[in-house]
């Protein structure tokens, strides 16, 4: 039997892929972007497969009139693909608070409003999935990533607790951690107004994400496949990271924090009263 996917951002980049990947396996795929005339040409190819709907996961009406007419036409939604996002650079006190909030509406609350309009059509079924698409940066940063990583990071605390939750009603949650992939992110990475004494602490990141696009080894398409592969395993993994440089920074990042509990373990502990 088919599955029905419910895609955000699916105009480029992983969302696209998902897009294609699940056309190819006979699957019927409601992509989602704010421009969805970008998927023209994957319409007019899968005309009976493939539906762009026009979404802006930070207008919480418009996802809740998405969902419920999905619903109505195609009788359910078997995968929830959360993957709308752009980047952001700048330092902590260059982001404004304005920068900040539009960040977290994009990669925080319209990913657990579309959680809250999904979860109750899952439950009634007692399948499916949903796929959050996070970063490395949702397990470690860099300086100037201080706003995207934070959204990231409440994501996955989010996704974390969502899973438990879910697990014994028999919906899987996946946790999709990507290093540098060859899509729109960098691209379309928005900047805050800098200030010259973070010149040597952001200056790197911000050279890097002008310089990076178009050259990451990340394949969108293998990455998804990657994905696929975890979510239709018997133990679905509740973190997939994706790429060489991504499972590298996770592990290093982790092997760091494990080192710098271990040299503060005595006085971490040392805390309880006395007896």
């Amino acid at each position: 039997m088919s599955k029905v996917w419910l895609v955000t951002g699916a105009n480029s980049g992983f969302g696209r892929a998902f897009t294609e990947t699940a056309v190819a396996a006979g699957d019927v795929v409601v992509a989602t972007a704010r421009r969805p005339e970008a998927l023209a040409d994957l319409v007019a190819a899968h005309p009976d497969q493939v539906e762009a709907l026009a979404l802006d996961v930070t207008d919480p009406a418009g996802i809740t009139s998405v969902v419920d007419d999905v619903v109505e036409r195609h009788g359910r939604i078997d995968v929830l693909v959360n993957n709308a996002g752009r980047g952001h650079v700048g330092s902590a006190e260059e982001t404004t608070d304005a920068e900040l909030r539009s960040l977290f509406d994009l990669h925080f609350f319209g990913p657990a409003a579309l959680v809250r309009a999904v979860l109750p059509h899952l439950r009634e079924r007692r399948s499916g999935a949903i796929v959050q698409m996070s970063s490395m940066g949702g397990q470690m940063t860099f300086p100037g990533f201080s706003a995207y990583s934070g959204t990231k990071f409440a994501l996955e605390g989010f996704s974390e607790a969502l899973a438990a939750e879910v697990a014994p009603l028999g919906i899987k949650v996946l946790i999709v951690e990507p290093g540098a992939f060859r899509t729109h992110l960098m691209g379309g990475t928005t900047a805050s107004e800098e200030i010259a004494d973070y010149a040597d602490t952001v200056g790197p990141t911000r050279r890097m994400v002008a310089a990076g696009d178009g050259a990451q080894p990340g394949d969108p398409a293998k990455g998804v496949a990657a994905i696929l592969t975890a979510l239709d395993a018997e133990n679905t993994p509740l973190r997939l990271p994706l790429g060489s440089d991504g499972v590298d920074a996770v592990v290093g990042h982790l092997d760091t924090h494990r080192a710098e509990i271990a040299t503060w373990e005595k006085v971490a502990r040392d805390t309880a009263f006395d007896r």
